[in-house]
């Protein structure tokens, strides 16, 4: 899964509580993140972890965490240069 035109690619920073996360985006911002209820129990993330975050549209400062991908597809975002700003880090 990629993202869509509203959505971009982020790497989990830490874990804030309360189903919250902060995540470094792609376009250059780091946003306060919350995790929705029905994704709540079923996505365990880890800071370093790569995510599709939906910023919402009245504050940009923060957004929805939509997708968390799994080491084989981070390797392939690596290999097909969607994660090139930020591969160094991993």
């Amino acid at each position: 899964k990629l993202p869509s035109r509203r959505e971009v690619l982020g790497i989990l920073d830490q874990r804030a509580g309360a189903s919250r996360i902060i995540v470094r985006c792609m376009d250059g911002k780091t946003r306060n993140c919350r995790v929705p209820g029905r994704l709540r129990r079923r996505l365990w993330l880890r800071p370093g972890d790569v995510v599709i975050v939906a910023p919402w549209e009245f504050n940009n400062e923060k957004g929805d965490v939509l997708f968390k991908y799994n080491p084989t597809q981070v390797s392939w975002l690596k290999r097909n240069g969607y994660l090139k700003e930020i591969e160094e880090e991993f």
